[in-house]
């Protein structure tokens, strides 16, 4: 079944101020019904990017298209209200003299609907129809949220932009105003377009994640895809701490403690990365020293010294130390486990967990050690 054109689509958007480029050639699609986030660190153009979808900032080149149509670009600047772009950001900005019903009706002005008809079912929506006389200063934060976003989605927009409008809330509150806002969004049909830096809620909430990194989108996918084939080091550690392996390639194969890795395309003498997450480390008690055999899957087992284990919560972290090299891995697993300091253990890597890239540095020369993510 052929997938519906894209509600959103960037083309090679770029925005320079003065020498800085907070964004840069970026290209991006977004079907309706579909929530993408942009994810990335502070100060990577993730809030620059939404501020020129909406037409609040104009970019210096590309275009911007919504429903196949130039909304930016080729001399086009359609101004920002005409554009049905829906915006919600941190400050939820209610207007505190009005009521609850009076903020989500301030977005309908100037429309040909039937007010009072979509007010009251966009407050039903939101569970809000006892509290509709309310002010704002009357009403708790989720309220003023939800008091936001029937404002926001009252015209219904066709795209909807969201600059991490949750980092206010507590985990959990967070976790269920942000899964109502989504499902509202979905159901109206909206492309929702989320700012998160936060890794576990592009995780945990996206069709498809936006990967910033200094003003461009270096991977772009499903939350699996970028978590199981990162395009770099920097995208994988981005998800999670790593353990990191140095080594050389020689005939298309790196030698390290662990036995040997496969480095296919890789030219002789390079300096390589091999990462691992550090619950995909297998371990082994050690018996009398005798060493397991090499398995195809999880290859050669190399001898580690518990030197801490700390429990987390839903599962624990194993710290070692190399017995071949001193460097140091960290193991995670579920439940509850936790060696005394001094346990030996024979650990395994996981091959078809393993990413393998370039150094960064090629002047890298030292073994085996632990990435400070």
């Amino acid at each position: 079944m052929a997938k519906t054109p894209p509600r959103l689509q960037i083309l090679s958007l770029s925005r320079r101020f003065g020498a800085t480029s907070a964004v840069s050639d970026v290209s991006l699609e977004i079907h309706a019904g579909e929530v993408t986030c942009l994810l990335g660190p502070s100060g990577c153009g993730k809030t620059t990017l939404l501020r020129l979808i909406a037409g609040i900032e104009e970019p210096d080149a590309g275009e911007v298209r919504i429903s196949g149509n130039i909304v930016v670009g080729r001399g086009l600047q359609v101004a920002t209200e005409k554009r049905s772009v829906g915006l919600m950001f941190q400050d939820f900005a209610l207007f505190p003299h009005l009521t609850v019903s009076e903020n989500v009706a301030f977005g309908l002005i100037g429309r040909n609907l039937d007010r009072q008809a979509r007010i009251d079912e966009l407050l039903h929506k939101v569970r809000l129809e006892d509290l509709r006389d309310r002010y704002p200063h009357e009403i708790s934060g989720g309220e003023q949220q939800r008091t936001a976003l029937a404002r926001a989605i009252a015209p219904r927009p066709r795209i909807m932009l969201l600059d991490e409008p949750f980092s206010s809330f507590d985990d959990r509150l967070r976790d269920r105003i942000r899964e109502e806002t989504l499902d509202i969004l979905r159901d109206e049909g909206a492309a929702v377009l989320l700012v998160t830096h936060v890794p576990s809620e592009a995780m945990r909430v996206a069709d498809q994640i936006a990967l910033m990194r200094a003003g461009r989108i270096v991977q772009v996918g499903p939350p699996l895809t970028l978590y199981s084939n990162p395009v770099d080091r920097e995208t994988a550690e981005y998800f999670s701490d790593l353990n990191v392996v140095h080594g050389v390639v020689r005939d298309c194969r790196v030698s390290t403690l662990f036995g040997e890795f496969p480095a296919p395309g890789m030219a002789d003498g390079t300096d390589v990365e091999i990462m691992i997450r550090p619950q995909h480390v297998r371990m082994d008690f050690d018996r009398e020293s005798q060493v397991p055999p090499p398995s195809q899957q999880d290859g050669q087992p190399a001898r580690g010294e518990v030197s801490r284990s700390v429990f987390l919560g839903n599962e624990s972290l194993v710290e070692f130390q190399m017995e071949a090299d001193a460097s140091r891995l960290k193991a995670r697993v579920p439940a509850i486990f936790l060696p005394q300091p001094g346990q030996k253990f024979w650990l395994r890597l996981v091959r078809d967990r393993c990413f393998v890239f370039p150094c960064a540095i090629q002047s890298k020369k030292d073994h085996t050690t632990l990435s400070p993510h």
